[in-house]
């Protein structure tokens, strides 16, 4: 069975994380803003550390630019490229997208509350399930795997990407994959077995 040692981190802060504004895809995000260039150096200092025990042998990267921006000054530390794969990009969240928290709460009650009791199958207006999230992440993740078995790489993501990861390496129910969102900048090293990865996803 083919594994991969993947280390798993969300993108550095913006202004958007701190407004309460949903960023999905819209390629309109702003970029890292001073707190999460901060953290994406200091996680470069950590990761080139643990480099000297633990060697990285890749970096992937969502294509998306506050990603992207947290990959490469990963990159530059460690002396690696970045690849991008649109696979690995956060949900997309379709008319929601831009908008304010509250303002989708005050908006899209009825969805919204669907979205919380069924997270796996609900669908924003013209956006993407959580299962089909889950199914490209797994998709991309078990390529990479193919590609650097009992490897350490790094993938750079988004938090509702890396939670669905997240669950399905633990088994977890995609019904609880709010609880999962990871701090940004924070590495979560999972083992990542390909053999039968896409059936695990419920």
């Amino acid at each position: 069975m083919t594994a991969a040692h993947l280390w798993l981190i969300r993108h550095g802060q913006t202004d958007w994380n701190l407004q309460g504004r949903w960023q999905g895809q819209t390629p309109h995000a702003p970029p890292l803003n001073t707190t999460g260039l901060a953290q994406a150096h200091a996680l470069a200092t950590t990761l080139a550390q643990q480099a000297a025990h633990t060697p990285f042998r890749a970096i992937y990267s969502s294509d998306l630019a506050r990603a992207h921006q947290t990959a490469a000054i990963l990159a530059a530390r460690l002396g690696l490229g970045v690849r991008c794969d649109p696979r690995l990009r956060e949900v997309n969240l379709g008319a929601w997208e831009g908008m304010l928290g509250e303002d989708v709460a005050r908006l899209y009650p009825e969805m919204l509350d669907e979205r919380r009791r069924n997270p796996a199958h609900a669908r924003p207006p013209c956006g993407e399930t959580v299962l089909e999230l889950a199914t490209r992440m797994s998709q991309a993740l078990t390529d990479i795997a193919n590609a650097h078995p009992d490897e350490n790489v790094i993938i750079v993501s988004h938090g509702l990407a890396i939670a669905a990861a997240r669950c399905i390496t633990h088994g977890i129910p995609l019904a609880q994959i709010f609880d999962h969102l990871p701090d940004h900048a924070i590495p979560h090293c999972v083992t990542w077995r390909c053999q039968c990865r896409h059936a695990c996803i419920a």
